[in-house]
């Protein structure tokens, strides 16, 4: 069975509209106030007050990366590109903006609502994703970190088994979890430090 996705409120949000002035910005501003958004030209450059807004729209034909206050592929809200120039070139630039949704120019009389949806949806699908793996990522590398401590513990003589027992008992001294521990270890390691002791100064 599909899963039904919620249709956003868009009213009240505010837009930016990277374009020189032109019909173009006009034919948007124009849908944008219809829909209830706030229309914002902006040219030829977005400031650090961009980051509050909450779409951005941007001319795919004539912008550039020192045209936006992040970096490619990072804006902190969905971006839609205004395509004129069906060049493969400029079509790539604006993919590795970020582009989560895109409207042909000239601008007619509609697109922009189904336009602002689909890049909404789209922006954030990306960001779960790449939470999601940013999770994934540290807890691979918390495990590769209690692997590290074990393999540390093992190197004064004692069997696998024995150093992740003794690893759990210093976590337990300490009153911190396994990974925790594990980060002590290695960080001692690494230093030349005690890696045995104990807050109380006691060997576990």
């Amino acid at each position: 069975m599909s899963r039904r996705i919620a249709t956003p409120e868009l009213g009240g949000a505010t837009a930016l509209l990277l374009h020189r002035p032109h019909a173009t910005t006009q034919a948007l501003a124009r849908q944008l106030a219809a829909i209830g958004l706030r229309a914002l030209p902006c040219w030829p450059h977005l400031d650090a007050a961009a980051l509050s807004a909450d779409f951005v729209f941007f001319d795919a034909d004539q912008c550039h990366d020192e045209m936006f206050p992040w970096r490619p592929g990072e804006a902190p809200m969905p971006m839609i590109a205004l395509i004129g120039s069906e060049a493969p070139g400029r079509i790539e630039w604006a993919l590795g903006q970020g582009a989560d949704a895109h409207l042909l120019k000239p601008i007619g009389a509609g697109g922009v609502y189904s336009a602002l949806l689909i890049a909404r949806q789209g922006f954030e699908a990306r960001r779960a994703a790449a939470d999601e793996i940013a999770t994934l990522r540290a807890r691979l590398s918390e495990r590769q970190t209690v692997v590290r401590a074990v393999l540390a513990l093992m190197g004064r003589g004692r069997s696998e088994a024995e150093a992740y027992a003794q690893l759990r008992a210093m976590a337990m001294a300490w009153q911190e979890t396994i990974e925790q521990a594990a980060r002590r270890i290695c960080a001692a390691g690494e230093t030349g430090g005690p890696t045995l002791a104990t807050k109380r100064g006691r060997d576990v």
